[in-house]
């Protein structure tokens, strides 16, 4: 009787060896089949990581803010979606602008301006409505007035070359002018002239 349960005792500790070794073999095998964790290069988006499927097209912008030295018109690149739609990307430009600009320049809109609708005209006529908050918190003063309008229209032209001319609107209205000084009551063409030369 001894001797049987004897034979059991080691009949059980062999059987539960070999499970311990068929369970360690396949686990090991399962962790070489998975793939190594990504790099912070990977992650990172550098030359050579695998691309992030869920990462949405973009395109670079030139946003025109004001160089207080002078007054003139000096870029900052951003990023926007990028879209079929000049309308979409036109209004991702333009929330751009009105963010301000992230270095020492000086912001060409008041900080409170909303933007409201784009228009876009076959001609290449964009229409651009604002908040009042674009006249009402404008410091107004002609050289503040044309660094808003031309970081606006030159924006949107350098950038957007269907654009040829812009209209710009204040609360959904066609207005005199900004805040005084320059009038509103036409379309602007670009002026090239009111940047700042590298």
């Amino acid at each position: 009787m001894k001797s049987e349960k004897t034979w059991l005792v080691a009949a059980l500790v062999i059987i539960l060896a070999v499970l311990v070794v068929v369970f360690f073999q396949s686990g090991a095998r399962e962790v070489i089949r998975k793939s190594p964790p990504r790099t912070d290069a990977a992650s990172a988006g550098e030359p050579g990581a695998p691309p992030d499927p869920d990462a949405k097209p973009t395109r670079k912008v030139s946003v025109f803010f004001v160089r207080p030295a002078d007054g003139l018109l000096s870029p900052e690149e951003r990023e926007i979606p990028a879209s079929d739609s000049l309308i979409q990307e036109t209004e991702a430009f333009l929330a751009e602008l009105i963010k301000g600009p992230a270095g020492d320049l000086a912001p060409a809109l008041p900080a409170e301006t909303k933007l409201g609708r784009v228009y876009v005209t076959k001609d290449g006529t964009v229409y651009v409505d604002f908040s009042r908050e674009l006249a009402e918190k404008h410091p107004s003063g002609t050289a503040a007035e044309i660094s808003t309008v031309y970081a606006v229209v030159d924006g949107l032209a350098y950038n957007f070359k269907a654009v040829k001319k812009v209209f710009i609107l204040v609360d959904g209205e066609e207005r005199e002018t900004l805040a005084g000084h320059i009038a509103l009551d036409r379309p602007f063409s670009p002026d090239y002239s009111f940047l700042a030369k590298k």
